[in-house]
């Protein structure tokens, strides 16, 4: 019986994708358009610290949203309350977006009077790791609820991230949560993380957040 032909495509998938990514960035970077990748679990309260996120910078910066999502509108509605400009992207049932389809959704935003423009990805842990989008930086969410575990189930999010925002902290009384312990968990993944506690639903750290993003939109941008 002759043996079975092997095709490593996953491989050539992933190269051909940062490629794209490769050239998304640099097309970003003439037009000084910042792209912040946002990823977390569902229910870890992306939405929410993007509301804050954007009440902080908005006045400073142009701001526009992309809100990925398999189906509805429901946090596209909401972003756009805030007077920024948002669409929403609906995946058909794919639970990432690639450089590909995150361009298409930089076309169907508009970038030319943006200049910082948040992805909000497909809320999981796992395929939004896996495919660089062309954003400049990573940021991911970690709410307190998951548990101080996740870096060790998910290695591969938390050390492409640039950012970990660690949020719910006003609940972590009533949770068995250590954040110390989570810190060392994180830099045992990736010791570059910049690791920032906050409370999206009070406020809580939302300023050293905003900070942070405030430096890189500004470095990017020259």
């Amino acid at each position: 019986m002759d043996e079975v032909r092997i095709l490593e495509i996953k491989q050539s998938v992933f190269a051909s994708n940062d490629r794209e990514a490769d050239r998304l960035r640099n097309e970003l970077k003439e037009k000084g358009v910042f792209l912040l990748n946002l990823m977390s679990s569902p229910g870890s309260g992306k939405t929410t610290t993007l509301r804050r996120t954007i009440e902080a910078l908005k006045d400073e910066m142009k701001i526009g949203v992309m809100e990925a999502d398999i189906d509805s509108d429901v946090d596209a509605r909401s972003i756009a309350k805030t007077g920024v400009k948002a669409i929403q992207l609906h995946t058909g049932g794919m639970c990432h977006l690639d450089a590909g389809m995150t361009r298409q959704g930089l076309e169907g935003l508009g970038t030319d009077d943006v200049e910082l423009t948040i992805l909000e990805n497909v809320g999981n842990l796992v395929c939004p790791a896996e495919f660089d989008t062309g954003a400049v930086k990573n940021a991911m969410i970690l709410s307190v609820p998951e548990g101080d575990d996740k870096p060790l189930k998910y290695p591969l999010m938390f050390s492409i991230c640039d950012v970990v925002l660690i949020n719910k902290i006003d609940v972590m009384p009533y949770f068995d949560f250590d954040l110390e312990k989570c810190r060392e968990y994180i830099r045992m993944r990736n010791p570059a993380a910049k690791v920032i506690p906050i409370c999206a639903r009070t406020g809580e750290g939302i300023g050293e957040w905003a900070e942070w993003l405030r430096s890189k939109v500004r470095a990017w941008r020259g």
